[in-house]
C-alpha cells in the first residue's frame, strides 16, 4: 500500500470543463471553446474533448481514414495553421457509444504549440480537477542522503502534497550541501508547479548520479511558497522523517 493517495479517475469518464480552453499553432490561435470536456483515457488525469465548432475552419485535414479507440471509431485529421502541418494529431468522433462524444474532437496535446486554460497556459496535460496540491511549511526534521552522504538537512522544510505522487520535500539553499551537487541542463514541466529553473545531479566518489534534485525558481501561484527552494526524488535518494527512514516508491515519477 502506498503511504499516499492515488488516482481515482475511472476511465471513460466524461464531465464537463468550466474554463475557456483555448489552442495554439504556428503562433495562430486555431481553437477556442467554452464547451470542453474532461475525458479520462486513463485513471491519472484526463484530456480535452471539444466541440469541433470551435475550431478555426479549415484547420483540420481529413486523412480518409479511421482508428478503434475505447470510445468507438475515431476519424483521424491531421491540423494545418501558420504554416505548421501536424499529421495525426486530431480524432473526430461521430459514432461514439458515449453520446457526448459525438460531434467532438481530440487533439494531440504535443501537437499544438501552447494550451491555456482562461489566460494561463498550462504545460504537460490537462489539469485533473481532482488533484490537489498543497505546499506546506513544516518543523518536521528532514534529512536526505545518498551513499551515507548528507546531502540536505532542515528543520524548516516545504513540503509538497501532490495527489498521485510520493510528498516531496523543498530545502532552503543554505541547508543543501552544493559541494556534492553538479548543475544540469534538464528541464521538465508540470501542469501544477509549471517549468523547472534548474535540475542538479548528485556527485559521490567517482559516480554521477544524474539529476537527483531539482528546483522552480517561478513556480504557480498556488505553489509560491517552494519559489527557488530545492527537492530530491524520494525513489533515488534515501530520506529520513525526524529520524525515521522513508521507503522509496518504486515507481519513478517526474518533479
Amino acid at each position: 500500500m502506498n503511504d499516499y493517495p492515488v488516482m481515482a479517475g475511472e476511465v471513460n469518464r466524461v464531465e464537463a470543463v468550466p474554463r475557456r480552453i483555448r489552442g495554439v499553432l504556428g503562433g495562430e490561435t486555431i481553437l477556442d471553446s467554452t464547451q470542453t470536456l474532461y475525458v479520462w483515457e486513463w485513471p491519472n488525469y484526463p484530456q480535452f474533448y471539444l466541440p469541433t465548432v470551435d475550431l478555426r475552419p479549415n484547420v483540420l485535414v481529413d486523412e480518409e481514414h479511421t482508428q478503434q479507440t475505447r470510445r468507438g471509431p475515431a476519424r483521424i485529421h491531421g491540423l494545418r495553421a501558420g504554416g505548421q502541418i501536424r499529421p495525426g494529431a486530431a480524432k473526430v468522433f461521430d459514432a461514439s457509444p458515449i453520446e457526448q462524444l459525438n460531434g467532438t474532437v481530440h487533439i494531440e496535446w504535443a501537437a499544438l504549440d501552447a494550451w491555456y486554460e482562461e489566460d494561463e497556459q498550462v504545460f504537460v496535460h490537462p489539469r485533473n480537477p481532482y488533484v490537489r496540491v498543497d505546499a506546506l511549511r513544516s518543523t518536521r526534521r528532514i534529512r536526505v542522503e545518498l551513499d551515507g552522504v548528507v546531502l540536505a538537512e532542515s528543520d524548516s522544510p516545504v513540503l509538497l502534497f501532490e495527489t498521485g505522487l510520493p510528498t516531496r520535500y523543498y530545502f532552503n539553499r543554505t541547508e543543501v550541501n552544493f559541494a556534492q551537487l553538479r548543475a544540469s541542463a534538464t528541464v521538465t514541466q508540470c501542469p501544477y508547479k509549471g517549468i523547472t529553473s534548474r535540475y542538479w545531479s548528485v556527485k559521490i566518489g567517482d559516480t554521477i548520479h544524474l539529476d537527483l534534485a531539482w528546483a522552480y525558481d517561478f513556480p504557480l501561484r498556488a505553489v509560491s511558497s517552494i519559489e527557488g527552494l530545492i527537492a530530491f526524488y524520494n525513489e533515488k535518494v534515501d530520506i529520513f522523517v525526524d529520524g525515521t527512514p522513508l521507503a522509496r516508491p518504486k515507481t519513478h515519477f517526474f518533479a
